[in-house]
């Protein structure tokens, strides 16, 4: 019997899921939300109006200053969003548009008054709100607009469209907690919007057993009999005197939520004001998203024929407007196909060049860095020649040409005897050489980069009352660099060949 009712339960769940799933589909959704800088005030009067809106709005719908009309516009349609309430200010005026998705009207209205709900709440001596009214969609009441004229009606159906619909044969009361009040004045062309909590009591009995039935014990210590209570209501205070009279006594159709709320008795209905409170004035009507023609404009009046120029003007602009997206969507198109045809050639020739590459030897394949005037790489018979006549002896194989011959050794540098390698004289041991190498080392058997003697060239001499060069005494240190991971390096040649430091000095000139 037990595992039947699950299955029941189950069963009944899923068919309220899927019922609450297609009616909150089908009522009207609403984003409010600002444009621009509007304050302090201004901001939680769009919190206000959200609350009002409760259900089906975005509480906590989050506006960055970077987002414009299109951003809104993409996400409403995905979550069912039917209408827009947005806000700005301007420095004279607080203004309030409503525009219908996709294709509008646009109505703009001029906020003339405005007071907030913390306001309007605080100045209550006993206001009544509570989270579960915010449960239920208001109940719209509508007055005075029913007069002549195409937008007082236009504005009685978007107010209309803004809210949903109701059927008086299926509605359940309880679910009815607060009411949004729209009165039109004919006179000063102005909606004064308000918003109320809903409450229904019980009529018809005295102020005493209306407080037994609420658990609201009086004091009855100077009465005799209960019947007094119950009778006369002594001893009761003058605040908690009805109100009530023909004009908000009803006869419920239902049990409404409540004590003594009975089905066929009579009740009274209470408004409580909750804010928050609006005074709105009609400014124009528009088609489309606010980029459609103007309908209505409560200022400014046009002749048919001035409405017709209009027309042809925009008519124009639009037939403009899709010519030169046409030639663009031509040039798009243009552009890709050119680029398909580079990008075919491009693969055609990498493709021939790799048969070329196949068929071709390694030996003769073209270096791909040499330039196209660039002579092959030889070796040098000049440099060869100097070589013999600085040193006088044959140049070992690599020397003049370091790709092709094996790399330096470090050790070999810091090795003692690393100028009689292969049984060669040493460097301190050869023979001074006439011309331009002749201050490498003196008669008097001074090395390269002492001070003093005939053989060192740059250690007195004098230019008139100057050194040579106007600079400090040469010294053979100051002109090497220790490299890191490479060694010594000539400061002046920017080389690390030993060749070239202890035996060219065409560098040092």
């Amino acid at each position: 019997m037990g595992k039947t009712k699950t299955k029941n339960q189950k069963k009944a769940r899923e068919a309220a899921s899927r019922v609450a799933e297609e009616t909150y589909s089908t009522v009207p959704h609403t984003f409010v939300f600002h444009r621009g800088q509007i304050g302090k005030n201004v901001t939680q009067l769009v919190a206000d109006m959200r609350r009002v809106m409760e259900p089906f709005t975005a509480r906590s719908l989050k506006v960055r200053k970077n987002n414009v009309l299109k951003d809104f516009v993409a996400v409403a349609g995905p979550l069912g969003i039917t209408h827009f309430s947005i806000f700005s200010k301007t420095e004279n005026t607080v203004n309030m548009r409503l525009a219908r998705l996709p294709k509008g009207p646009t109505l703009y209205f001029r906020v003339a008054k405005y007071t907030l709900s913390k306001d309007v709440v605080s100045s209550l001596k006993r206001h009544r709100m509570h989270e579960q009214q915010f449960s239920h969609h208001p109940l719209l009441v509508l007055n005075n607009f029913g007069i002549e004229g195409m937008h007082i009606k236009l504005m009685a159906t978007m107010f209309q469209n803004m809210f949903p619909s109701i059927n008086v044969h299926k509605l359940n009361l309880n679910s009815i907690k607060r009411c949004v009040l729209l009165n039109y004045d004919p006179v000063s062309q102005e909606v004064e919007f308000r918003h109320y909590s809903l409450k229904v009591v019980p009529v018809g009995m005295s102020r005493g057993v209306k407080k037994l039935m609420q658990e609201k014990f009086p004091n009855m210590s100077k009465l005799e009999d209960i019947s007094e209570l119950l009778m006369k209501g002594v001893n009761l205070s003058e605040s908690e005197a009805e109100q009530d009279g023909d004009h908000n006594i009803t006869e419920l159709p239902q049990v409404y939520s409540g004590r003594g709320n009975m089905a066929s008795q009579q009740s009274a209905v209470r408004l409580t004001e909750i804010g928050p409170r609006m005074t709105l004035q009609l400014v124009k009507i528009s088609e489309g998203m606010g980029e459609g023609k103007v309908l209505y404009h409560s200022f400014i009046s046009k002749t048919e024929e001035e409405i017709q120029e209009m027309l042809k003007r925009k008519e124009a602009r639009l037939k403009e407007k899709e010519e030169r997206k046409r030639k663009q969507e031509q040039n798009v198109a243009l552009k890709k196909e050119k680029r398909d045809q580079n990008k075919q050639k491009s693969l055609e020739g990498i493709k021939r060049k790799r048969q070329q590459e196949g068929q071709v030897s390694d030996d003769e394949v073209e270096d791909p860095g040499k330039q196209e005037d660039q002579a092959p790489a030889e070796e040098s018979e000049d440099e060869a020649e100097y070589y013999r006549q600085a040193v006088g002896e044959e140049p070992d194989e690599g020397i003049l040409s370091p790709g092709k011959g094996p790399p330096h050794d470090k050790k070999s540098f810091k090795s003692s005897d690393r100028g009689n390698k292969d049984g060669r004289k040493r460097f301190g041991d050869r023979k001074p050489l006439d011309g331009r190498n002749r201050f490498r080392q003196s008669e008097g058997g001074k090395r390269f980069g002492q001070k003093g003697g005939k053989g060192n060239r740059f250690a007195g001499q004098k230019k008139g009352d100057k050194k040579f060069g106007g600079q400090k005494t040469f010294k053979g240190r100051a002109v090497m660099k220790r490299q890191k991971g490479r060694g010594w390096m000539h400061l002046n040649c920017l080389t690390t060949r030993w060749d070239c430091c202890f035996i060219d000095a065409s560098c040092m000139t």
